[in-house]
């Protein structure tokens, strides 16, 4: 069977209403049953996860294609499927006679894959009796305490944990996704160079040839810098800011120099005042409705084009939205002057739209900005300054949010205030953004090398009793005809990649 994953439209009735969602479409046309579900699910799942289903449905069906008769259940299909995501499907020798050459998938990837699978499963068995994949079965004794374990930590983080009514069933999975190594540290976790930010803004966002202006604000690419700001000075997320409407930002009214930005909830988010009926009545509803009612769009989280931004359900301050807390508030002040700028740029551009972000040039000028433009942008910005654009170096859009975390932190912020500023639902949230990272630690235990080497000098050393001085004066040299230890690290991993 031949098949590939396609994006689609459905329509399920007589209306005008539609919906887009990836399907799996084979030489028979399109797999029903993985429509029917996800037609089911779409009212509470993200886009992002109906895309997981259909590529762990699609290497099932490429698994069962590469291997049509070697098992007679499908429990066994199901186990051996999960085998090869985790090991791969090359041999020792690197060949692979199914052909499908399958490198091992991180634990966390087949973890989340095999899930969607079992409860595609479990609702086939519901819907049409079918023999699960991956059934339920009791528990020993360990899988038992390590459930009542993960369900207590849960209830105690959870507001309304002291009203969950029991601990789990006494059941568990037949076939047990592989556990993820625990990790010490998240070297996710790096935020962007606190000291390079002002030359990152003003330098790496600087349009070509300045835009026609010496020594002003509009040499540079404003709306790059809103977005920027936003994250760094406000803690949002990407794809947040990517919710922004022209209405939701204004002058604070406690201090009309700072900017008021409230970011709403993509469909739940209360609509403008600006919304008028045939009569000339305002309109009372939420986004959804008013981007439907006067555009004919939907909510960018519910797209699948490159116009899509998605959207973490985090903590709301109030009835539907996030208020950005500036940190310090004169990148609150900045914000709003370069907002004005802004607006007198996009206010000569049609736009069919109420999102604050477009295209200013070319034959698509006023359409949607997209995220993959930004994180472009990002990356050049980057390198003009001398920065390489990984996670390791906090060089990435979401190092902004990392470094408005860890600016809370260095202040002494209280932890409640700080999850609040970063809209977190759960205190324990904070931690992968105010974590110690590598450097952090190593900067700790120079420090306590420095203090033991003082206590040494003073006759009080509590050091390892071991030379480092001769060891260091060992001979190498006399050892390394080719010359590779001299050559320093580049050359001996050259060497020893066989390069």
């Amino acid at each position: 069977m031949q098949f590939v994953q396609v994006r689609a439209t459905i329509i399920t009735d007589e209306t005008g209403a539609i919906s887009e969602m990836p399907v799996l479409l084979t030489d028979r046309g399109q797999f029903e049953p993985l429509v029917a579900y996800l037609i089911w699910r779409r009212h509470d799942r993200s886009v992002a996860w109906m895309r997981k289903v259909v590529q762990a449905v699609g290497l099932l069906f490429a698994y069962m294609k590469a291997n049509p008769c070697c098992f007679d259940k499908p429990e066994e299909l199901f186990q051996g499927f999960a085998q090869r995501l985790y090991s791969g499907t090359s041999g020792t020798d690197g060949w692979d006679p199914s052909g499908l050459y399958w490198h091992p998938k991180r634990r966390g990837t087949a973890a989340i894959l095999l899930g969607c699978l079992s409860d595609f499963s479990d609702w086939l068995a519901d819907k049409y009796s079918t023999q699960p994949f991956n059934p339920s079965c009791s528990a020993n004794r360990f899988d038992e305490l390590l459930a009542l374990a993960a369900w207590e930590q849960k209830r105690a983080r959870a507001f309304l944990g002291h009203n969950w009514a029991s601990p789990p069933r006494n059941t568990r999975r037949s076939m047990q996704p592989r556990r993820i190594p625990k990790l010490a540290s998240n070297y996710e976790a790096v935020p962007f160079p606190e000291g390079q930010f002002t030359d990152f803004l003003l330098h790496g966002f600087a349009r070509r040839g300045g835009g026609g202006y010496s020594n002003s604000a509009l040499r540079l690419n404003l709306r790059d810098c809103l977005i920027t700001l936003l994250m760094h000075g406000a803690g949002f997320r990407l794809s947040e800011c990517f919710h922004l409407w022209v209405h939701d930002v204004v002058p604070d009214p406690i201090d009309p120099s700072v900017a008021l930005v409230r970011i709403h909830h993509p469909s739940e988010g209360e609509a403008p005042d600006d919304w008028i009926d045939e009569r000339g009545g305002p309109i009372r509803g939420n986004r959804a409705a008013y981007l439907a009612g006067r555009y004919a769009l939907r909510p960018r989280n519910e797209l699948m084009d490159m116009k899509r931004a998605g959207w973490k359900d985090p903590l709301l301050d109030a009835k539907y939205f996030m208020q950005a807390y500036w940190f310090p508030a004169s990148l609150g002040r900045l914000f709003l002057r370069l907002w004005t700028l802004y607006l007198r740029q996009i206010v000569q551009i049609e736009r069919h739209h109420p999102y604050a972000f477009v295209v200013q040039h070319g034959p698509s000028a006023g359409a949607f900005y997209c995220i993959a433009s930004y994180k472009h942008a990002h990356a050049t910005a980057a390198r003009r300054i001398g920065l390489v654009p990984n996670r390791c170096e906090g060089a990435t859009p979401h190092g902004h949010r990392h470094a408005y975390g860890r600016r809370l932190m260095r202040a002494g912020i209280d932890p409640i205030f700080r999850k609040k500023a970063m809209h977190h639902k759960s205190l324990a949230s904070q931690v992968v953004y105010t974590a110690p990272t590598a450097v952090d630690v190593t900067k700790t235990l120079n420090r306590a090398q420095a203090a033991l080497d003082q206590h040494a000098s003073e006759g009080r050393s509590v050091r390892p009793e071991f030379n480092m001085a001769q060891l260091l004066a060992l001979g190498f040299e006399e050892n390394d005809p080719d010359g590779l230890l001299s050559g320093g690290n580049a050359k001996l991993m050259r060497a020893v990649c066989g390069n």
